[in-house]
């Protein structure tokens, strides 16, 4: 038989691959064949069909305790993205006070102030206008010399920085934990035919901004 992917005879990209998270939500489904493998479980006899039975609470009650390491998880991104606004709000405000910055970009972080979003989708989409108010405040440091001298606006750039590498820790951690309710909630039979019963759907990841996208892809040095 003939390797599935072979090194000597490559089919190749030239103009290389972008990958993309894809903002779905799959359901889980299961067939008429696991309703006949429980059925048949209890005519195999009582003991192997209680013991599925308790095989399917003890997957209910890992599927609930997951639930509420995700929303632990994304907590966490939250407390960052609210510190983050709150230094911006405050960077903003330096600069302003030394150029004249546009307005609009210490209306935008207003917006945020009162913290993060709810969902997977809002929270994503705040990180990146947060993202993206970041990129303006750091184009008009840049675009003045002199301003890296004020100590207080030098301190909260850095601050900046470290919450947004806070951040990204944070969302691998998240990632993780979707990562395992995704392989989990396709885990036949028990697993999968609880979470298609309760109605479950796979998770999507955490997904970087278009701003950060973009930024990736400038030349550095």
């Amino acid at each position: 038989m003939a390797n599935e992917l072979d090194e000597l005879t490559p089919e190749t990209r030239d103009e290389g691959l972008d990958a993309k998270v894809i903002a779905k939500q799959i359901p889980v489904t299961v067939g008429a064949g696991s309703t006949v493998f429980e059925i048949l479980l209890w005519v195999l006899g009582i003991i192997p069909g209680v013991v599925f039975l308790f095989m399917k609470i003890k997957a209910k009650n890992h599927f609930q305790q997951l639930q509420q390491k995700i929303q632990r998880d994304a907590s966490t991104i939250d407390n960052y993205l609210e510190q983050r606004v709150m230094v911006l709000q405050n960077c903003a405000k330096l600069l302003d006070k030394a150029i004249d910055l546009d307005k609009t970009t210490l209306e935008n972080i207003a917006k945020y102030r009162s913290g993060a979003a709810n969902s997977d989708t809002a929270r994503n989409e705040v990180a990146g206008n947060i993202d993206s108010l970041s990129r303006s405040i750091n184009v008009a440091f840049e675009n003045y010399p002199d301003l890296k001298a004020h100590k207080e606006i030098e301190d909260a750039m850095k601050q900046n920085m470290y919450l947004q590498r806070e951040i990204t820790a944070a969302r691998e951690l998240y990632n993780d934990t979707v990562n395992t309710w995704n392989r989990d909630v396709f885990s036949w039979p028990t697993k999968q035919i609880v979470a298609a019963r309760s109605g479950y759907t796979t998770r999507i990841p955490f997904i970087a901004s278009a701003e950060i996208k973009e930024q990736a892809k400038g030349v550095f040095f």
